[in-house]
């Protein structure tokens, strides 16, 4: 993180109150929840589709008749 960069979050965390330790570390924690809701989310949505074609297909052939 450049000078400048620090300086800027200095400001921030001293306007809601907290050291730039805590405010660095907070931070960091909101940004791994929202990556693990993303996650989550993208997880679902692939559960959620469609099987293609060929993977239908190939289901079907392994199939016993």
């Amino acid at each position: 993180m450049t000078e400048a960069q620090r300086a800027y979050e200095a400001k921030r965390a001293a306007k809601a109150g907290m050291s730039l330790e805590k405010w660095l570390a907070n931070k960091e924690k909101d940004a791994a929840t929202e990556r693990a809701q993303v996650a989550k989310a993208q997880q679902q949505e692939a559960a959620a589709k469609k099987p293609g074609f060929f993977a239908r297909l190939l289901e079907k052939a392994q199939k016993p008749l």
